[in-house]
């Protein structure tokens, strides 16, 4: 195969709905890839521009989804690498509905149509996850679907999605059985008067006998009538919507949903059998699925994306963390819900980004022209920070003449304590370890930055090994993303030149003693502030974390930073261990959600527990997340051989 078309492969595969594809299927589709270099300020694709033959997939980079109200331009959505945009060419030829600017110098693989509609035909999986996509109002079709939905859990049990069940309950979608009719005869003066009378958006022209032969808008009111000049007297039926599309009222939410996607429907008419012979029932509006979808992730992230007031992101963030509680109450899956609240709090950083740009946009051009990337650590860089706890976070920029570099540092230094004074404005706590953008140690170039991880890797001091377990969970959550692809293969590469620091980190896994003691009940704080309590985060979920990381690592893995998605990763890599590793995913995936939910209902981190406070099974299910720990500890302690190691 072609050097360059395995590469595109390579890339394509590690996102869904591509990694659904056989090899020969994802090779004749990487065949057919057009790549495409945009530089910053470039439009990809303008509002109401006819459709191209090819949708796109981000490389790298980053690309603004943009829609033009009232001569403004609304950001909807903000693309990374391996977002799928410009889909709705997959539905028929017919113009965008939005924008696409390249914020940052971007690689795009553009997709013919023409190859994937074979796809779509031909794989049940790919048409389902786009349709899944869509019906959760997304515009970016994501590889966790989480600014809307889970597709993947549709594969996984497909008679049990339940993503898809927060969106598809009938109960929840609001439209009105009372619609407002008009004969073909009443002239569009009439028919408009009523809609004003009414105080809405559409009427439906009937039949005496109520069945449906056109829809007349606003939308067509304005561009039919008052932009043409045609007179108030004409008949309405000269200007309605006709043939009419109808559905079923007890039809499902997606596939209603879908149905106005796909046909850019502003207003569904829903008669008794379906179709237009039928007599109208009740009439939904895209208004209508915003309110059904009520506190979903589309529906927030948007919020997100078209606001820098403090307070409103603040009780968007509030309103996320209710939004979590149903998640965990009705035990959705916590890869979907660690992408969800990973997705809003990165939407935050970004906003918090604008935010801090805004503030310094009197500095020096020169110096806001420095490329830089803000990096999450911690659980947030594992995609693991469901509630709002301390923030590790850090900045790099791309290094700068040495006459720059006393101003460059000043700079950065502003944006990053600008960045984290908004996401302490919403709630998220400050570092009890100072590890954050504001403080000047963690804001710096490139070559610092390599420094200081080439200086752990060779050095395996204590303190470096401690800062390598936090720093090295980072993730690039916004500004030039390629600055943080550069540093992770550099922590690659120097680990592969002294190997031994790996036994130095496997040293450091085996530091936290067994969460259960000798009469096997939970091993609690003997003193302070938190004694007789249980540090499910030091006792449990770090050792998993640690051991997770160290792992990954030494197979010299790129780009898989959350735990319970290391293990999965894991378990393919090593067949033999592939049930341990499983069973150590599930165990993360539990104490994730059980320091979420006792967060929750303390109004606390979660992180100490009081094992009295918890039921027999609760006990039970706890205890049986330790296993693995102790299973794990044992492999690493003889794979690293441990044993010969200086204490």
């Amino acid at each position: 195969m072609n050097v360059i078309v395995h590469r595109v492969a390579e890339f394509l595969k590690r996102f869904p709905p591509f990694s659904f594809l056989s090899k020969e299927v994802l090779e004749k589709v990487a065949g057919s890839v057009e790549i495409r270099y945009l530089e910053k300020g470039e439009i990809l694709f303008r509002q109401g521009q006819a459709a191209e033959t090819h949708f796109y997939i981000l490389k790298e980079g980053v690309i603004i989804l943009t829609e033009s109200i009232q001569n403004q331009e609304e950001i909807r959505d903000e693309c990374d690498e391996g977002d799928v945009f410009g889909v709705l060419a997959l539905l028929g030829k017919r113009p965008y509905v939005l924008s696409a600017k390249v914020q940052e110098n971007s690689l795009v693989y553009a997709i013919p149509v023409s190859v994937f509609e074979e796809v779509l035909e031909q794989n049940s999986r790919v048409a389902l996850y786009f349709a899944a996509g869509f019906a959760s109002g997304q515009v970016v079709i994501r590889q966790d679907l989480s600014t809307g939905q889970k597709a993947r859990g549709a594969f996984k049990n497909e008679s049990r999605d339940h993503s898809l069940m927060i969106f598809s309950d009938q109960s929840e979608i609001k439209f009105s059985e009372k619609v407002l009719i008009c004969s073909p005869e009443h002239t569009i003066q009439e028919a408009a008067e009523l809609m004003s009378e009414k105080h809405v958006g559409s009427i439906v022209v009937c039949r005496s006998d109520l069945k449906p032969l056109g829809i007349i808008t606003d939308k067509d009111l304005r561009n039919k009538v008052v932009s043409k000049g045609i007179s108030l007297e004409t008949a309405a039926s000269k200007i309605m919507s006709a043939p009419i599309l109808t559905r079923r009222k007890d039809t499902s939410f997606s596939d209603l949903y879908l149905t106005m996607i796909k046909n850019r429907l502003h207003h569904l008419v829903l008669t008794e059998d379906g179709t237009d012979q039928s007599p109208v029932c009740g009439i939904i509006s895209d208004h209508d699925v915003l309110l059904s979808m009520g506190n979903s992730p589309a529906v927030l992230i948007h919020g997100l994306m078209n606001t820098l007031d403090l307070k409103e992101m603040r009780l968007i963030r509030d309103q996320a963390e209710q939004m979590l509680r149903y998640y965990l109450e009705n035990e959705l899956t916590m890869d979907f819900v660690a992408s969800v609240m990973t997705e809003v709090n990165d939407i935050i950083i970004k906003q918090a980004l604008r935010i801090a740009e805004n503030s310094l946009a009197n500095e020096d051009e020169v110096l806001r022209k420095i490329p830089y990337c803000f990096l999450s650590l911690g659980s947030e860089g594992r995609e693991e920070q469901l509630l709002r706890t301390d923030q590790d976070n850090a900045l790099v920029y791309e290094d700068v003449p040495e006459a720059l570099d006393e101003e460059a540092h000043a700079y950065f230094l502003k944006l990053g304590t600008a960045m984290v004074e908004v996401l302490l404005a919403c709630g998220f706590a400050s570092c009890p370890g100072d590890i954050m953008a504001s403080n000047p140690k963690w804001v710096q170039p490139m070559s610092k930055w390599k420094s200081f991880f080439t200086e752990w890797i060779i050095r395996p001091t204590e303190e470096a090994i401690l800062s390598s377990t936090i720093f090295f969970d980072f993730r690039a959550v916004a500004g030039n993303l390629g600055l943080g692809e550069t540093l992770s293969l550099h922590i690659y590469e120097e680990i592969q030149k002294k190997k031994i620091f790996l036994n130095f980190l496997a040293k450091n896994a085996l530091m936290n003693p067994p969460p259960l003691g000798f009469f096997k009940d939970f091993v609690v704080e003997k003193s302070g502030e938190h004694k007789n309590e249980f540090d499910i985060k030091s006792r449990a979920m770090m050792p998993l974390a640690d051991l997770a990381r160290l792992l990954v690592l030494s197979h010299g893995v790129i780009g898989v930073n959350n735990t319970f998605k290391r293990f999965d990763r894991l378990a393919e890599l090593e067949p033999n261990y592939e049930a341990l590793f499983k069973q150590a995913a599930k165990a993360y995936e539990i104490l994730m959600r059980t320091r979420a939910l006792e967060g929750l209902k303390n109004q606390s981190s979660g992180r100490f527990i009081q094992p009295e406070s918890l039921g027999k099974l609760e006990r039970q299910l706890l205890k049986n997340t330790f296993s693995p720990i102790n299973e794990l500890q044992t492999i690493v302690k003889v794979r690293f051989q441990l044993d010969y190691f200086p204490s």
